[in-house]
């Protein structure tokens, strides 16, 4: 969390809007509704549509966080008059954990909407609110949302100067194919696992089992990401109840001190989130801590408690990625490598038509495609690089994967960069090796429909221009570099990155 590179200070920035939106909420809804539980309430909507909603652009931020309050208030309508109905009120929970995953095929509007109807079934039980209190937490959700978009998208709307992010779409699927399809199915599974454990431990705080299995699955798409995210959640729980026990515990609720340390809890949560899962959780904890704290049921029994609900959620969850349509390291992490590697090649190409005359050929698109990509395969490579995985020959090999195909997207920047000089003349040598860059590909894996139509490009003599030989020069080190990638790639029959 503390060397993580954080360009533009946007983590930064994130974390410390965050503090003044959801501060924001929590004095807007406990001075107009003027009750704890309310305040709880507006600030936790803040957070959650801070934190969830990541719609490329401003404008569709703007449009998610409005559709907010239609995914969460029915919700929260049917849980709380369910409240005193456990059966009915389990089997609505579970439907929530289906639709809520379910809807991420949608893109981020759909992640921000099934996790906010879902944390809103949560809230209930966590306030143990009755239907008497419906009136007080829906005003709050909405002052909370009000407030949190004020600072958001007026005080401090720093994305309106900056480029919309580019975003990589999901692997392609119909039905169980679909990644998003199965783990609803997971994650339903893992649920109702932990809400029949959680149950077993306490009548009263059962659903802490339930969110655990829930936030597992959250950007998560093989076993091995979601068993990771598990063993983090844990430590960061068992990290943030030991100083729960001692800064928490101390304090009985008092309420100045109390704001403080969660703020600080709140900006800690939107800071670590990217970079250290654990250190989110620990903050999640804490904070869980410091509010129940000013309910005034905190105790020690209560934060062990909270760590076995925890272990039952993250027990829940391995259960499911391992026994209900798994979704192998092995698959996942062969996908993503698919991608990275044609689009070296399809970068390539472009390059090579631009360098032989093509003004309307950009390498740079799917130059910043690559760059997602392999930041995709990094993830999905976290398993096999974890310290705790034994299984040395597969660390390795995935170590020589990550060191290829950085190699490939060093090389290729560079090629990006020699194409966008309007000097550089076109080399026929440049075709060739640009066939033999796409034959490489081929070797590894099976070329997608297009491959060599576009490394096609007008004949020329060669030109031997400085250009053309910076150009050569980049095309060999990425043919070295495919090449070298080759090796941990085909291994062996088992090797976790073997092609389909």
């Amino acid at each position: 969390m503390f060397v993580a590179p954080d360009p533009g200070r946007l983590r930064l920035r994130s974390a410390a809007r965050a503090v003044l939106g959801v501060g924001a909420a929590v004095t807007v809804a406990g001075l107009v509704v003027q009750s704890l539980p309310a305040a709880i309430a507006g600030g936790l909507a803040a957070l959650l549509a801070l934190f969830t909603v990541g719609d490329p652009t401003v404008r569709g931020q703007g449009v998610t966080t409005a559709l907010l309050p239609a995914a969460g208030l029915p919700v929260l309508l049917a849980a709380t008059a369910l409240h005193g109905h456990p059966l009915l009120r389990d089997a609505a929970f579970l439907a929530v954990v289906g639709a809520g995953v379910y809807a991420r095929r949608w893109g981020p509007r759909g992640h921000a909407l099934g996790i906010f109807a879902f944390m809103m079934f949560f809230m209930v039980q966590f306030l143990h609110a009755t239907p008497a209190r419906l009136p007080e937490l829906c005003g709050a959700l909405a002052l909370g949302l009000l407030a949190s978009s004020a600072v958001r998208f007026g005080l401090w709307c720093y994305e309106r100067r900056m480029p919309p992010p580019a975003a990589v779409p999901p692997p392609a699927g119909r039905g169980l194919a679909r990644i998003t399809t199965r783990q609803a199915v997971q994650a339903t599974a893992a649920c109702g696992f932990a809400l029949a454990v959680g149950q077993v431990l306490s009548q009263d705080r059962w659903y802490w089992a339930v969110v655990s299995a829930w936030w597992i699955f959250v950007n998560t798409a093989s076993r091995g990401e979601t068993l990771i995210r598990g063993f983090r959640r844990v430590l960061g729980t068992v990290t943030g109840i030991a100083i729960g026990l001692l800064v928490a515990i101390p304090l009985h609720g008092a309420p100045v001190p109390t704001a403080a340390l969660v703020a600080v809890c709140v900006f800690g949560i939107f800071y670590a989130a990217g970079p250290s899962y654990s250190w989110m959780m620990f903050f999640v904890t804490v904070m869980a801590g410091l509010l129940y704290g000013l309910l005034g049921v905190l105790h020690p029994g209560l934060l062990a408690l909270r760590l076995e609900q925890t272990a039952v959620g993250a027990l829940g969850a391995a259960l499911a990625v391992a026994l209900v349509l798994p979704v192998t390291t092995h698959a996942a992490t062969d996908a993503w490598i698919q991608r990275a590697v044609h689009c070296v090649r399809d970068c390539t190409a472009v390059a090579a038509r631009r360098l032989a005359g093509d003004d309307g050929a950009d390498p740079a698109p799917h130059v910043a495609e690559l760059e997602l990509l392999l930041a995709r395969v990094r993830l999905s490579l976290v398993p096999l690089l974890h310290p705790l995985n034994p299984l040395r020959h597969r660390k390795a090999r995935a170590r020589q994967v990550v060191a290829c195909l950085d190699e490939c997207a060093a090389q290729v920047r560079g090629l990006a960069e020699v194409a966008a000089d309007p000097a550089a003349s076109h080399d026929a040598r440049l075709a060739a090796a640009c066939q033999r860059v796409a034959a490489v590909v081929g070797t590894l894996f099976a070329p997608g429909p297009d491959a060599g139509a576009a490394l096609d490009g007008p004949a020329a003599a060669p030109a031997h221009h400085p250009g053309a030989e910076r150009a050569l020069a980049h095309l060999h080190g990425l043919e070295s570099a495919l090449t070298a990638l080759a090796h941990p790639v085909r291994s062996s029959p088992r090797a976790p990155f073997a092609a389909s």
